[in-house]
């Protein structure tokens, strides 16, 4: 069963939206970007949230001071560090805060699969220019081989989500971009994916 995670929310509405639509994560961007939230942001919309649903935070190279805040203050329920942070990085926030790290690794080649402490591997699109969010997507046939359970990030949508799925058989889909209409969260869309999911599930 493929898990699916909408990332990138922002507003009272796109909270609505995946209530309705029940994925099993949604992302909450703390990293500079046009989907960025801050703490008190997130933890309105984390009170609203289908308690079902767990809260990924997204991280590059913060502090880890605030992201124990965010997640000792019970907003964030998984920690996604999307940047350089080290292993030494991600087994001390493991320790300090009880949860699931998700290390994302932005991939142009083989060489770019990597182990790590973390509880989970994400694989995401390679762009020298930003860390993520980049709306495309990358090889999938570099993935071949890969073992254990790891989420699929970069340009996925409803054209290519169901390809994504048997081919390269990831734990989670991760999605953001794929499930916008002019830069915002459609609530249509993020339904209309998450049910696609669940049938090629079934």
């Amino acid at each position: 069963m493929t898990k699916i995670k909408i990332c990138g929310l922002t507003r009272l509405a796109d909270i609505a939206a995946v209530n309705a639509a029940r994925p099993d994560y949604i992302g909450f961007v703390f990293a500079k970007s046009k989907r960025q939230v801050d703490m008190e942001t997130a933890r309105a919309l984390k009170q609203v949230l289908d308690p079902g649903i767990k809260a990924v935070g997204v991280f590059v190279n913060h502090p880890v001071a605030e992201i124990s805040a965010l997640a000792a203050a019970g907003i964030i329920d998984l920690i996604q560090l999307h940047g350089d942070e080290d292993e030494a990085t991600v087994q001390l926030l493991q320790a300090q805060t009880g949860l699931p790290v998700i290390r994302a690794l932005r991939i142009s080649s083989p060489a770019d699969i990597k182990e790590t402490a973390a509880d989970y591997r994400l694989f995401d699109t390679y762009d020298p220019s930003q860390y993520g969010g980049s709306g495309a997507a990358f090889n999938w046939d570099l993935l071949q081989g890969v073992s254990g359970d790891f989420f699929l990030a970069g340009g996925l949508n409803h054209s290519n989500i169901a390809a994504a799925i048997h081919q390269v058989r990831p734990y989670c889909v991760d999605l953001s971009s794929g499930v916008e209409t002019d830069g915002v969260k459609d609530r249509d869309k993020i339904i209309e994916i998450v049910e696609m999911i669940r049938k090629i599930n079934r």
